[in-house]
């Protein structure tokens, strides 16, 4: 790996990623952070996109039914030509909401994947958290939170996959954004967080099959002790995974997300303020 990481670190990293990538207070930004407040190396871009597989391997093993009926259901629409059925909708929003991150992280992925890139300054990390809460926080208040997933359309899946390319800047959040457009299109919360989970999937595979590609080329496979962290974060990244994605369900089916409005605020402005005082 570019920056070494030892067992502890990693599997601290795995932890930090699956309370953080699910939760609407950005992934990305909190592995920057951490290992600064610690005083460890910069994990770096690639380290974060391939632990970010655990979190895909949960996501895949909680809505395994869902995935496999949605699947199931979209192909049997599509061969009786019954393009109005919701599970042939929900599989074609997800399609057409993973183009946009795709074509902007192409477009822009050597500033993405450089470690010493300005998207990763804790400036900006601070400042995308504290705009994204501002905006969760007109998202909660505007929306009528009507709008099941069931109807959810292509239209749906393109402005929420545009609020999913949002998320290539550290601290926006990708489960963040894509739940501010989706309750800013009136859909329900725990709605709204069901489709994030499921249009993350093929661009966080991607992304993290892509870095782990560049890793084994690089010799990770002959770096044992590399591997073996690298291994612990990913296992310890799945775990924690399962239980936010769970969790996160079944409190917004009663509550609002106002402590991530105030989280994200109170976040990015100590971020800004410890690196403007030269403590990170």
């Amino acid at each position: 790996m570019s920056n070494s990481i030892d067992l502890v670190q990693a599997l601290t990293l795995g932890v930090v990623q699956g309370l953080t990538e699910f939760l609407p207070i950005s992934s990305t930004a909190h592995l920057r952070v951490v290992p600064a407040l610690m005083h460890w190396q910069d994990p770096g871009a690639a380290f974060s996109a391939v632990i970010q597989l655990g979190s895909v391997a949960a996501v895949l093993a909680y809505f395994a039914r869902d995935i496999v009926s949605i699947a199931t259901g979209a192909l049997a629409a599509f061969m009786r030509k019954d393009l109005a059925d919701k599970d042939f909708r929900l599989a074609g929003a997800i399609a057409v909401g993973t183009v946009p991150i795709v074509v902007i992280g192409l477009a822009i992925k050597g500033l993405l994947e450089a470690d010493d890139s300005p998207l990763r300054s804790f400036y900006v990390i601070g400042g995308a958290a504290i705009f994204m809460g501002i905006l969760l926080l007109v998202a909660e208040r505007a929306s009528k939170h009507q709008r099941d997933i069931e109807e959810i359309n292509g239209k749906d899946g393109l402005l929420v996959g545009l609020g999913q390319a949002m998320a290539l800047i550290p601290g926006c959040s990708r489960s963040g954004s894509t739940l501010t457009v989706a309750m800013l299109l009136n859909m329900k919360r725990a709605d709204a967080a069901r489709f994030s989970f499921l249009l993350g999937i093929p661009a966080i595979l991607a992304s993290g099959l892509l870095e782990l590609k560049h890793m084994l080329e690089a010799g990770l496979a002959r770096d044992q002790n590399s591997l073996l962290s690298l291994i612990a974060g990913l296992i310890s990244s799945f775990v924690v995974s399962y239980l936010s994605i769970a969790w996160l369900i079944k409190y917004l089916q009663t509550h609002a997300t106002w402590i991530f409005v105030g989280y994200r605020i109170i976040f990015g402005i100590t971020i800004i303020a410890l690196a403007a005082c030269k403590m990170i």
